[in-house]
């Protein structure tokens, strides 16, 4: 298990991102969060086994209209208490 903190840019906010985000969280049994930022870019910090979170974002990319040109990602100790994957405003 790991937990990332990545921020997407490019073409990532008002296309279904964080829609897709959590159905693909779901669907692979991964916990954690996502955001829209001010800037344009999205935040989503998201825990489960490595082949799962690359799944995950393949998921999110295979979306229409999404458009990533970006990934800064950072490894964070486990939030073992979470459960389940959600949007955040």
């Amino acid at each position: 298990m790991v937990r990332k903190h990545i921020v997407f840019q490019g073409w990532v906010q008002g296309v279904g991102f964080r829609y897709r985000a959590c159905q693909a969280a779901e669907m692979y049994g991964c916990t954690g969060w996502v955001r829209n930022e001010w800037d344009g870019s999205v935040t989503m910090e998201i825990q489960g086994d490595e082949k799962a979170i690359d799944q995950v974002i393949v998921a999110i990319q295979r979306g229409t209209y999404v458009q990533i040109s970006n990934m800064e990602v950072k490894t964070l100790p486990l939030a073992e208490e979470e459960r389940g994957f959600r949007a955040v405003r």
